[in-house]
């Protein structure tokens, strides 16, 4: 049985490289005879970390949708550009050849929020060449939206029509697929994959060292996401982010906390801006108490979040690993799967909105967090121990003996 993954992994976007793992690891255990394959971004990074074969999405290097090529180049190239495109279906059909099943885990592909409208168009393109191929095509626990443009909608709805199996890892992903037209009673709802992340995978808890006696918070940065957030983004809104957490990171040096800055990407620009911040109007700054140390793996930002007493963070991904490691956590929201996931766990009441950041109202739920950091932390692991049972659960329905012969 052959089974292929499809996502924007091997990137250093740990959040998409721990729903890989997640996701490999159970079905290697699941079905041990399986041979997999991952139609990613950067194929070499997964087959030198996980051992299998992969190859790219798209082997082209300029395509006629690129909204930042000059139009009258797009239209030069028009003949040779679809002849182009049509060789890549030719390609996802030939690479398909004896797959069983084309699994796509996530990612936020579902979207038209980027600059490129690659991403449900190239879903699409690999849906129908896996129906063609009578490969079983499986949406599983992702997220959908923002879709702006008819041209999204569009391919959106067509790949979802393909597929024998869909779900998503909240509701609002279900109802913005249902709000551009696509309709099915066999929609599901399950949490996001990461969630199944082995024991082996993460962290023991005694990872947490002792540092001088002093808490540690990890305070996870993130870019503006844009038109991710919002349609009509503004650029203020990502000065006052800044502007906040800058206070928040005065007010935790003043009594007694030390910092730790969180990535789970390559937006390392982030990290350069918030510390020039710092190093301006905070007094007590100092690289001892606010360090960074750069992490390119899931392994190291696990290590790094297990090494904290408590997180404050931006991406969606540090939050989930944070719940993961039983951290308790305030979630900086930029997009409504923050807010399903902080809601889903019992701590909505822990959500900042990054479209009305407030610094004294962040560290009044930090105060607010840390006076019930004993209750929090059974909510979190009863909440986690409900999203892994849920995650068994979809892994059974799919991967049991009767789906795989159906």
């Amino acid at each position: 049985m052959k089974i292929n993954f499809f996502g924007h992994f091997g990137t250093p976007n740990t959040g998409n490289e721990s729903t890989l793992i997640a996701t490999l690891t159970r079905l290697r255990s699941l079905l041990p005879d399986a041979e997999f394959c991952c139609i990613c971004t950067f194929p070499q990074s997964v087959t030198l970390r996980d051992g299998i074969d992969a190859v790219p999405i798209t082997t082209r290097t300029a395509r006629l949708w690129d909204r930042e090529r000059p139009l009258h180049l797009r239209l030069a190239r028009a003949s040779l550009g679809i002849a182009d495109e049509l060789g890549q279906w030719v390609r996802a059909f030939r690479i398909l050849k004896g797959s069983s099943m084309l699994i796509i885990p996530g990612t936020g592909l579902l979207t038209d929020a980027y600059a490129e409208d690659w991403r449900p168009y190239n879903v699409l393109k690999w849906s129908a060449a896996a129906r063609l191929r009578g490969c079983k095509v499986l949406f599983v626990s992702v997220g959908a939206g923002p879709l702006y443009g008819r041209k999204g909608r569009l391919f959106v709805k067509l790949a979802l029509s393909l597929a024998d199996y869909r779900s998503f890892r909240d509701r609002p992903s279900a109802s913005c697929v249902e709000r551009i037209g696509f309709r099915d009673e066999q929609i599901h709802i399950y949490p996001d994959l990461a969630f199944s992340l082995s024991d082996d995978d993460l962290p023991s808890a005694s990872a947490r060292p002792e540092k001088d006696g002093r808490r540690v918070v990890g305070l996870g940065l993130m870019e503006y996401a844009g038109r991710y957030s919002v349609e009509d983004p503004r650029a203020e809104t990502f000065s006052v982010y800044l502007d906040a957490l800058v206070d928040l990171v005065g007010w935790l040096l003043a009594r007694d906390y030390d910092v730790r800055l969180l990535l789970g990407d390559g937006d390392t620009m982030v990290i350069d801006d918030f510390t020039a911040l710092l190093r301006e109007r905070v007094e007590t700054y100092s690289p001892e108490r606010v360090s960074y140390r750069q992490v390119d793996t899931v392994e190291e930002i696990l290590a790094a979040i297990a090494a904290t007493d408590v997180v404050v963070a931006t991406r969606f991904h540090n939050v989930l690993l944070s719940l993961l490691l039983n951290k308790p956590v305030i979630a900086i929201s930029f997009h409504h799967k923050c807010s399903s996931l902080m809601n889903e766990m019992g701590l909505s009441e822990y959500c900042h909105d990054i479209g009305d950041m407030s610094a004294p109202r962040l560290i009044g739920q930090f105060e607010e967090l840390e006076r019930h950091t004993t209750e929090l932390k059974e909510t979190i692991r009863t909440s986690v121990e409900a999203q892994r049972r849920a995650l068994e659960e979809q892994y059974s329905l799919l991967f049991d003996s009767q789906m795989l012969r159906s």
